[in-house]
């Protein structure tokens, strides 16, 4: 699909109404569909400045490209929907390739990359009134604790607000947990997989809010893949796998994922930039082999 993006500014210059109009008539579906699973492509990285790919520091910038590769990743099957930050999500919007399709809108970017602010990660995107006013079908946030920074504390009260938030309009909310920790000599934030921190972060995101009716965890595959099944004891909430960066061995995360997606509180994965930007072939075949992997 080749993107206009003059047609798009057009539109958002002289009609900024099409967006709520194109939101309206969207049709919609069920979280879960007929096949049981849930495939969501990721895109809510470029908000939180967040734009490289491997040694690319720059790829998620060109805004037209990013669309031409979600609407290719949209249009495979077994593709169910797409997570964005308000931009992105408008854009495909007005693309008209969201029609039957989970569209979840990414509500705290305001932590951003790099950051001295990072860990205090506040709600700059969507609230949840936003995706109920827009007919949207989930939200995610994401929430990264680190001991020694207060800024989490914030991060947690937030998140529990906007679970509460959530289930008040029978909205699902997917929460992205971590244990991290900020690099002691470049300063920069790493999340901790090992098992007993996942196991960790899944006990806390679990008991936030008033009620966990419509939460669901968004988690990765923990470093080692085998301890999986006892860190997901940890709830009963339904899971979604989280890509992330895969590097260069995307056959190794193919099968990692592979293992996960066998546990029974995993329903699906949300995916981003290793299939929208995969390290070997194209798009469709990234995208094509991970929808197999279910």
């Amino acid at each position: 699909m080749s993107i206009s993006i003059p047609d798009l500014v057009a539109v958002r210059a002289r009609h900024p109404e099409a967006i709520a109009e194109a939101a309206a008539r969207r049709v919609r579906r069920p979280l879960i569909g007929d096949t049981g699973r849930l495939m969501i492509v990721a895109a809510d990285h470029p908000a939180r400045g967040a734009l490289g790919v491997g040694d690319h520091r720059l790829a998620m910038a060109n805004r037209a490209d990013l669309l031409e590769r979600l609407c290719v990743a949209l249009s495979r099957p077994g593709v169910d929907g797409v997570l964005a930050t308000a931009d992105i999500l408008e854009d495909l919007l007005l693309l008209g390739v969201l029609e039957g399709k989970v569209v979840m809108g990414s509500m705290n970017r305001g932590g951003l990359a790099g950051a001295s602010f990072e860990m205090d990660d506040r709600f700059t995107g969507h609230r949840a009134e936003d995706i109920d006013r827009l007919r949207f079908d989930a939200g995610k946030v994401l929430l990264r604790i680190d001991y020694d920074d207060p800024g989490s504390l914030k991060t947690l009260e937030t998140t529990a607000r906007a679970v509460d938030a959530m289930a008040a309009h029978r909205l699902p909310l997917f929460v992205e947990p971590f244990i991290s920790a900020r690099d002691k000599g470049t300063g920069t934030v790493r999340n901790d997989l090992s098992a007993e921190a996942v196991t960790r972060s899944i006990a806390i995101a679990s008991g936030l809010g008033g009620t966990s009716a419509y939460t669901w965890l968004k988690l990765p595959v923990t470093s080692d893949p085998d301890d999986m099944a006892e860190v997901l004891e940890a709830s009963t909430l339904p899971a979604v796998l989280l890509g992330g960066e895969v590097g260069t061995d995307q056959e190794g995360a193919y099968e990692r994922w592979r293992k996960a997606l066998r546990l029974p509180t995993v329903q699906g994965m949300v995916v981003g930039r290793s299939l929208l930007y995969p390290v070997e072939g194209d798009v469709e075949t990234a995208v094509d082999t991970a929808v197999g992997l279910l």
